[in-house]
């Protein structure tokens, strides 16, 4: 039996027998036998959960919040005051809310399983001398397996035999551009350095190989990192953190309101022991705000529906609001600021250029000329030039269910093939006419792919690669159809092009071309065959902005939250992006994987607080980025796709990995999943999760302000000691906590974003939901206005049946129609709190007045919940209410126009106080 553990190194450089010794194989592949022995030795070749929680776990965290617990210890201390249907209804809230909260959080982890992209479920393997498929998860160490263009791959491998291998290693690297490999050992830099070594998880972007897996399942690279970031904790997001904070700001609030009231009403007003201890048990319970749980999860939920129609899957409720309060975004280039679809925009000849217009995997361009479209037969250098495009190419492009494009090969040469079909080139009938007869495959030594045609009975070898290896080989230049010698002039010319484009962050291929002699085809020898080359010009590509990212990071800069580009591409490349889609300035620093390497961690600190890109960086200095982006008070949103990037993902506030692209163990550590990998998506996200925090806050507003009105009424009591009887009952206080203000509270949570909300910076984390302002325009503002006006309800009353304020109603009818109309009072001005807290400055004209039919159903409801408790008997005698008559229903009708037409005029001269500070501030 081999060893545990097999250091990847000693793999890579062992030498033909000492490499099968070492795994403890051979050329004819392992027995059955052998393959039980170390499938129990090993285990199964697949990625474990080390840390996957109990759905029970996940059940009951939901019902053990901070919040939540204060509502189970209410509950309980009504039920042993004797009111049982006030505590069974605030556990019922608490239960309710609990299974909402889960069924979401379900619903969410069920839709990420369903995007998430496992390891290749089938390999070809070798085995007693013989081939075949067998499930990935029975791949043991020693195993000898086939791969090709397209496969996934199973296993850390050393490879045995190739053919044209290149590896797709983003997963692992983060890098955009594939990697050459070979059965020769080559150390270069970086981790997975070695040349004949392929990874579990990466993907073969061309070519075929038969390798030895020597790491399955969790040994393998993806395995350790996957491991390392189950390990990694996760803390609390901003917004739980808040909750609690509120939580217990409100719970000491409401105990030192109810034990002063417990207090005077014992001792000011001599009221008996238990009656005063219902009397502040109604005091502590009105300031708790029961709603507050479910309309956060109401909140929270709605965005999530929203997010995900925006293309962006939100795994926990909690982290809808985190995304709010982002001021980084740690972003990748390739694929999530660009489209990810290398695209050649320009051809190059040594006496003319021309424009490619259309982007990423589509036909529908064209090449032209002054904004003029190009008759290639006009132009035979540039269709020769086309030629060689469609032809030295081993990729294709094929069409999904979806009618996407799929590409099986390089994104390199797939660009080649569309820039054909631009020009009109029928590939197919090209192919036909000019057969391959051979191909010399590209190698990273040479840095040259040749391909060998028959044309009109001539044998034509056509070239493509890296212009340095071009033109060591070239003698001759191809120039209006006429060949002529490459003179040092033109070398200079060539050059200067190429540097010309590689400043705008371009990327070159230089095209050549070789008509062989009958001699020289029966020598087959690849030096003489790829020598004495005629030079014809340059394709010129880049992977393309997303056409939304323009605006997306407009946006961002509005609303002061700053986008960091971390890629592994070249400095060049990354800046000339960065500058295109505007997120940076020309004074940019870019620092290097290199430099960043050699970076204390102060230093980094104070880097990254100026306008800055990393380029040339591995996916694990992203994690350090992302640390020090939070050690200066930062929330940090990364977005990846890679197993490297899991890390970072974990330790972010909020991690975003890549639906399409993404690999498992990124989706699993990542808060949020993007189903389109566009990162305008994750702007829409951050606009709702400030829109969600908002409505919080709208929320608190709108339920805090009840308070005052409720406990006006009892200070008028306890201060008059006694001689203002009660203008409102416990239960009818909790009426208004528990049923009219619950559905208008639940409609502020569906309120969709206030205009501006992406042009304010984002909330300082300092700020907190029960803020100066809201305890302001609660209490002193809305709450004031509210008491007035329901006290002097209490007293129109008792006025309209003789009584005057010396000689108050204290039982019978009438002071129970007082308490009726004090109760009612308070709920219409809610109804006009309602409507004035759906904005903070911004007209509710402005935003359509019917525009949140939540708000309107639920204005509409609470009005006929208070119907029901002033009109059906049985409820009558429980909340202690009776009938009003028309003239009272006039006044309470009356009560929303006055509170919502003062707080418009508020909110106008807000605005017009802002707009005159801001140009000022111009």
């Amino acid at each position: 039996m081999i060893q545990r553990k097999i250091e990847t190194d000693a793999v890579a450089s062992s030498k033909g027998k000492e490499l099968f010794e070492l795994l403890g194989s051979s050329m004819q592949g392992l027995t059955e036998a052998e393959v039980e022995r170390r499938l129990d030795y090993f285990g199964p070749n697949e990625i474990q959960q080390t840390k996957k929680r109990s759905q029970l776990r996940i059940f009951a965290k939901n019902f053990v919040s901070l919040m939540a617990l204060l509502l189970w210890v209410s509950g309980a201390i009504a039920l042993f005051a004797g009111m049982p249907e006030l505590g069974i209804a605030i556990w019922l809230v608490n239960i309710i809310n609990g299974l909402f909260s889960f069924w979401q959080e379900y619903a969410a982890q069920k839709a990420t399983n369903s995007l998430k992209k496992m390891l290749p479920t089938y390999t070809t393997v070798i085995r007693n001398n013989n081939s075949q498929q067998i499930d990935a998860k029975k791949l043991v160490p020693g195993d000898i397996f086939l791969v090709q263009a397209g496969n996934s791959i199973s296993a850390d491998a050393r490879i045995l035999s190739s053919e044209a291998l290149e590896i797709d290693e983003s997963a692992l690297t983060g890098e955009s551009e594939t990697v050459s490999k070979s059965k020769n050992y080559l150390k270069t830099e970086g981790q997975f350095g070695q040349n004949n070594i392929i990874y579990a998880g990466t993907t073969v972007a061309r070519g075929t190989a038969t390798v030895i897996a020597f790491h399955t399942g969790m040994a393998t690279e993806f395995g350790k990192i996957t491991n390392l970031t189950q390990k990694q904790g996760k803390s609390k997001s901003p917004l739980q953190v808040e909750l609690n904070r509120l939580t217990k700001q409100i719970s000491v609030i409401a105990i030192i309101i109810g034990l002063i009231f417990f207090l005077a009403a014992v001792f000011f007003v001599h009221y008996p022991w238990n009656k005063s201890f219902v009397f502040a048990l109604g005091m502590i319970v009105a300031f708790i705000p029961e709603g507050l749980l479910p309309t956060v999860t109401l909140s929270l939920a709605q965005g999530v529906q929203r997010m995900s129609k925006k293309h962006a899957l939100v795994k926990e409720l909690s982290s809808v609001e985190t995304l709010g309060e982002t001021s980084v975004i740690a972003s990748d280039k390739t694929g999530t600021l660009t489209q990810n679809q290398m695209t050649i925009n320009h051809l190059w000849l040594l006496d003319d250029n021309f424009k490619v217009t259309g982007e990423g995997y589509s036909n529908n361009g064209q090449i032209q000329k002054e904004k003029q479209k190009v008759d290639i037969e006009k132009h035979p250098d540039l269709k020769l030039l086309l030629t060689i495009s469609a032809l030295n190419n081993d990729s294709k492009l094929e069409k999904t269910v979806d009618e996407k494009t799929k590409v099986i090969g390089t994104p390199t040469e797939a660009a080649h093939i569309i820039v054909a079909e631009k020009a009109g080139i029928e590939i197919e009938r090209l192919v036909e006419e000019q057969p391959r007869l051979k191909e010399l495959p590209f190698d990273s030594n040479r840095k040259l792919m040749t391909t060998i045609h028959s044309v009109n009975g001539k044998k034509i070898a056509y070239v493509k690669g890296a212009l340095s290896s071009i033109m060591q080989r070239a003698n001759k230049i191809r120039v209006n159809g006429e060949v002529h010698v490459l003179n040092n002039e033109d070398r200079k010319l060539i050059e200067a092009a190429n540097k010309h484009y590689a400043s705008m962050g371009l990327r070159s291929l230089a095209l050549a071309y070789h008509e062989l002699t009958e001699h020289e085809v029966q020598m087959n020898d690849q030096t003489v065959i790829e020598n004495n080359l005629v030079f014809i010009g340059l394709t010129v590509m880049a992977d393309p902005p997303r056409p939304e990212v323009y605006a997306a990071i407009k946006k961002c800069h509005d609303a002061k939250i700053r986008v960091i580009m971390v890629t592994g591409d070249s400095a060049l490349t990354a800046k000339s992006v960065a500058l295109k889609i505007g997120m940076v300035s020309e004074k940019v620093r870019v620092i290097t994987g290199e430099e960043l390497e050699k970076m204390d961690d102060q230093t980094l600190r104070d880097e990254i607080k100026q306008e800055v890109i990393f380029a040339r960086v591995a996916p694990e200095h992203k994690y350090r980025i992302v640390k020090a982006c939070q050690a200066n008070g930062d929330i940090v949103a990364s977005t990846g796709d890679g197993v490297n990037d899991a890390p970072a993902l974990k330790q972010a506030d909020i991690g975003i990995a890549m639906g399409v692209t993404g690999t498992d163990v990124a989706k699993d550590a990542a808060d949020m999943i993007l189903t389109d990998d566009n990162f305008a998506s994750i702007v829409a996200a951050v606009e709702e999760g400030r829109t969600v925090y908002s409505n919080i806050q709208k929320f608190l507003l709108y339920i805090l302000n009840s308070n005052v009105p409720e406990a006006i009424p009892s200070v008028l009591f306890l201060f008059s000691r006694g001689m203002i009887p009660l203008p409102l009952t416990v239960m009818q206080i909790l009426t208004v906590d528990l049923g009219t203000d619950m559905l208008p509270a639940l409609g502020l949570g569906a309120e969709k974003s206030e205009p501006g909300v992406m042009e304010q910076p984002p909330r300082a984390r300092d700020s907190h939901l029960l803020s100066h302002s809201v305890i302001w325009k609660a209490f002193a503002w809305y709450g004031a206005g509210a008491a007035l006006i329901s006290t002097f309800a209490y007293f129109f009353v008792n006025y309209l049946h003789g009584y005057t304020i010396s000689n108050l109603a204290e039982h019978g009818a009438v002071y129970v129609q007082a308490t009726t109309m004090t109760l009612a009072a308070i709920v219409f001005c809610q109804v006009a709190a309602a409507i004035n807290c759906r904005t903070k400055k911004t007209s509710v004209l402005t935003i359509g007045f019917f525009s949140n039919r939540h708000i309107i159903w639920g204005i509409v409801s609470e009005i006929i919940l208070l119907a029901l408790l002033i009109y059906v008997p049985v409820l009558q005698g429980l909340f202690n209410t009776i009938s009003i008559g028309f003239v009272e229903w006039i006044f309470l009708v009356s009560i929303p126009i006055p509170l919502v037409l003062i707080e418009e005029t508020r909110k106008y001269f807000v605005r017009r106080k802002v707009k005159k500070e801001e140009n000022v501030n111009i």
